[in-house]
């Protein structure tokens, strides 16, 4: 007869943390692209960033690379700090796949209303992080969990802000766009409504 294995307080925590087993390798990596991204040069970023000239130019990859390198050290380690929050609260709430889902819509949302707004030139994982903070609480709510109430509202309050002012509640010293933030979240929020057709995700 085997004795029931019980998890470490280590092991509990970090599972509690979604940051066990395959999540905390997952949110390594993430974190790690991010970071090595940004030790670029100045040329690396201006290569990767959401740039209309370079659009024009069928240079696609922009679309995806310009929500993943950031201004600088402060700007970078800011986002990852917001995704590792967001991790911790939400990342069992999707199959890694749904997610994947979720991010791409959040991010097409982006680009295109940077394309329709006459944007020349947007980085940053912050329009993104919004999608998934959406996508999060909204499944956090529909589960019974009253915290996801108080996230969407929270969620709701900063953009309208965002929207008024012209500058963000954390980063008061960064531009950004605004809208780049409501229609991540909206993107993201659709992801979480709307299955993909393929429904194994």
């Amino acid at each position: 007869m085997k004795a029931h294995r019980t998890d470490s307080s280590a092991q509990s925590w970090f599972r509690s943390a979604n940051c066990d087993a395959r999540y905390g390798a997952t949110l390594l990596l993430a974190l790690a692209l991010i970071l090595a991204l940004n030790g670029t040069s100045e040329q690396g970023r201006e290569a990767l960033a959401y740039q209309r000239q370079g659009l024009l130019h069928f240079q696609w990859w922009r679309l995806l690379t310009g929500h993943l390198v950031h201004l600088g050290w402060p700007h970078a380690l800011l986002n990852c700090g917001g995704l590792i929050v967001l991790w911790a609260l939400f990342a069992r709430d999707y199959k890694p796949m749904r997610w994947l889902w979720i991010l791409t819509l959040s991010a097409l949302s982006i680009d295109a209303v940077l394309w329709l707004l006459g944007v020349n030139w947007y980085l940053g994982a912050s329009g993104v992080l919004h999608g998934v903070w959406a996508a999060g609480a909204w499944a956090t709510w529909r589960r019974g969990d009253g915290m996801g109430a108080i996230l969407l509202l929270l969620l709701i309050i900063k953009l309208i802000y965002e929207q008024r002012s012209g500058s963000s509640v954390f980063e008061s010293g960064l531009m950004i766009v605004p809208a780049a933030h409501l229609f991540g979240a909206l993107g993201g929020l659709v992801g979480a409504l709307v299955p993909p057709a393929v429904k194994s995700l």
